[in-house]
């Protein structure tokens, strides 16, 4: 119940009622209304920043949520080791697998290319963390992007050494005739007089001194393409396709250990020494043609000389002799 005051008016020696003014009302309203307004600010503040005063569902979610973003941190880790691993292996592939193999390095811009067009992560806008999560999808597919160009990158690589294994293989890398079969090695690739003309002429091959009937070696794999003598001053003669430009010629041969299409491989016996065609004693005259160019034999041999033997095949070579042919 309101109080009623009242004060002694001295004129009329008598008790008045106290009348409370309208301006100190309002006054004491606006007060009030302010101070519950702020007292409701502060309450719902603290209510907001009290995790006991939030529901169990509220702490669940809170919770989940707090889960998350370590989920992300701890993916965005694994995402980092991801790429430095990936980059090393880019790093192998540029400069030691392509260089090898003679392939053009992928370009940077090419592995880390983004997505032009279409926004493919507007699903993901509109959320509270959709920056993180957007970052995240975009870091993983450009891995994803990368590491399917690496994977053709050493498909492709494989092809290549596949193809370098088969062109090793097929180039002619060793003598055609054994040293413990040759009586001596006489005529190299060059200017030499020819043995019945007695003039000046280009040799563009190799004569081995042997034995009639000494073996004869085919020097690299290949495909026999001809086994005749139907050629003028070969004699008895074949040739070999190796594959990659290479084509090797045995001339003056006794007798064929293969025939025309036969697939041989390096050390198979193909034939044997004779002193047929346009010869002047039992030999093996060999030529190793690139390209449809007959070039010097005696830079074939690495594969069967040690490097006494290579030094002294190449001091006879060089002498400026008699062919035998």
């Amino acid at each position: 119940m309101h109080k009623v005051k009242y004060y002694y008016d001295p004129d009329t020696l008598s008790y008045r009622k106290i009348e409370p003014k309208k301006s100190r009302k309002y006054r004491n309203l606006t007060f009030f209304i302010l101070g519950s307004a702020l007292f409701g600010f502060l309450a719902l503040i603290i209510l907001l920043n009290t995790s006991w005063l939030n529901t169990p569902k509220e702490l669940s979610l809170e919770r989940e949520v707090n889960n998350y973003e370590l989920q992300f941190e701890i993916l965005n880790r694994k995402m980092e080791q991801i790429e430095q691993v990936l980059a090393n292996i880019e790093d192998r592939d540029n400069n030691i697998y392509r260089l090898y193999f003679e392939a053009n390095p992928i370009p940077e811009e090419q592995r880390r290319a983004g997505f032009g067009g279409v926004n493919r992560y507007k699903s993901l806008e509109g959320f509270n963390n959709s920056e993180i999560i957007t970052n995240a999808t975009k870091r993983l597919d450009i891995i994803q992007k990368q590491m399917v160009i690496q994977s053709k990158s050493l498909d492709e690589i494989a092809k290549l050494a596949e193809e370098k294994e088969k062109l090793l293989a097929s180039i002619p890398a060793i003598q055609p005739v054994r040293n413990e079969d040759l009586t001596r090695m006489a005529s190299g690739f060059g200017w030499r007089s020819d043995p019945f003309t007695k003039a000046r002429k280009m040799h563009r091959g190799m004569d081995f001194t042997a034995p009639r009937g000494v073996p004869i070696y085919a020097p690299g794999d290949g495909k026999v393409t001809r086994a005749d003598n139907r050629s003028s001053g070969y004699g008895k003669h074949i040739r070999i396709d190796h594959g990659y430009g290479y084509m090797t010629l045995y001339a003056h041969l006794s007798k064929y250990n293969v025939s025309v299409g036969q697939k041989v491989k390096r050390g198979d016996l193909i034939g044997f020494v004779g002193n047929t065609g346009r010869s002047e004693a039992p030999h093996l005259h060999y030529e190793v043609w690139k390209d449809g160019e007959r070039i010097n034999p005696i830079n074939f041999y690495y594969g069967s000389l040690t490097a006494e033997e290579f030094e002294n095949m190449l001091k006879f070579a060089n002498q400026e002799n008699q062919s035998l042919d």
